[in-house]
């Protein structure tokens, strides 16, 4: 049974691990990636129903993973597939959401689902199976209403690594690029490390003196799960690493993450945007990208115009929008080395249109190592 907030109920078959499980219902709305979705930090405290009917044909594999688990709290399904087959897995769907005990449900109507969070927004939500499913109505909907809400919620200690790594950089070096873990994903560790950049991955907990001391050439903020309005030690870090100078990049809470640093507030989108068919207009080229997106708080600023930072940054402009519902999609400082996107440029898995992104941080980084060799001449 998937019991929404509301008192909305849909009956279906239990899939994955059998009990019960609380979190946020979305949908995401990738036709294939399923792997990539569930493994992504972004994801953790959420039930995420699938749009795509048909979900588990091609298996699952250990070359996917963006990281070491599945994060979702829950995941929905219209038609789990029978068989895995795909010359590349090495194991089923099923096998992984029962080893790691995601409760899920399937065969429900969730083109009905969908319509529902669009209409009303994102909302609490529980699916129960076994012998909770005998639950009564009001019984099941009274621990969904107790669930945690995602406002407000910080879940970066949740995902984050424990203890610091790092990794080579590949080709020639062209300096580090310490890494704020507030849910990476493994492609984007690797594609800065084929930019030439030793990848400094560092915990959630990491002080703005720790990072200074590593003497980093940029620092980059991940994407990451919660709300960033609970994240305020995370806000003044990079206020921190910005006023010594040090270019900035962050993607998706990364991007919310500096708009606060900024002075600008977030707020919480209905719906939010989760999927890799989001199309974004990039203002300084006016293409328009099909992007990797996994979001539902976003920056308040207006898309057009020169802003200034409340924060003393100087000045601020929304370089990306959303062509769905004009939200901000990436932040261009005029006066500092930051920028930021609200989308996945990994782009794990879906298009690769924003992966250009990566070689323009890394000729930021460049172009800012070369203007102080001059200075110091």
């Amino acid at each position: 049974m998937l019991v929404l907030e509301d008192g909305r109920r849909f009956v279906g078959r239990s899939y994955g691990s059998t009990g019960q499980t609380l979190g946020e219902v979305v949908f995401a709305t990738g036709m294939t990636g399923y792997q990539e979705t569930l493994t992504d930090p972004s994801y953790a405290g959420q039930i995420v129903l699938m749009t795509a009917p048909h979900v588990g044909n091609t298996g699952m594999n250990d070359d996917d993973m963006e990281s070491r688990q599945i994060w979702v709290a829950g995941f929905i399904v219209r038609e789990p597939a029978r068989l895995a087959s795909n010359f590349r897995a090495t194991r089923t769907l099923d096998d992984d959401l029962e080893a790691q005990g995601i409760v899920g449900i399937s065969g429900i109507d969730t083109r009905a689902v969908t319509r529902h969070i669009r209409s009303l927004g994102a909302m609490k939500s529980g699916i129960f199976s076994g012998e909770l499913f005998g639950l009564s109505d009001s019984e099941q909907l009274e621990r969904v209403l107790s669930g945690a809400a995602m406002r407000g919620r910080n879940l970066s200690l949740e995902v984050s690594t424990v203890e610091p790594f790092s990794i080579p950089a590949q080709g020639e070096r062209i300096g580090s690029v310490a890494v704020l873990d507030l849910g990476v994903k493994t492609s984007t560790l690797n594609y800065l490390a084929e930019r030439g950049f030793e990848v400094l991955v560092l915990p959630q907990s990491v002080t703005a003196e720790h990072v200074l001391s590593l003497k980093p050439s940029a620092l980059f903020f991940s994407n990451g799960p919660g709300d960033p309005a609970a994240s305020d030690a995370h806000v003044t870090l990079l206020q921190e690493v910005l006023r010594a100078g040090i270019p900035y990049f962050g993607i998706c809470f990364g991007n919310q993450l500096l708009g606060r640093a900024l002075g600008f507030r977030t707020y919480k989108l209905p719906f939010g945007h989760r999927g890799i068919n989001q199309p974004v207009l990039d203002k300084s080229t006016g293409r328009i990208e099909i992007t990797s997106q996994n979001h539902g708080f976003a920056v308040d600023m207006p898309i057009e115009g020169i802003h200034e930072s409340r924060a003393g940054f100087g000045r601020v402009e929304v370089s990306h929008y959303s062509l769905n519902d004009q939200v901000v999609e990436g932040i261009r400082c005029l006066d500092i080395n930051a920028s930021s996107v609200q989308y996945h440029p990994e782009a794990a898995s879906g298009p690769h249109d924003a992966n250009h992104l990566f070689d323009r941080f890394r000729d930021v980084v460049l172009a800012s190592q070369s203007a102080v060799a001059g200075e110091t001449k």
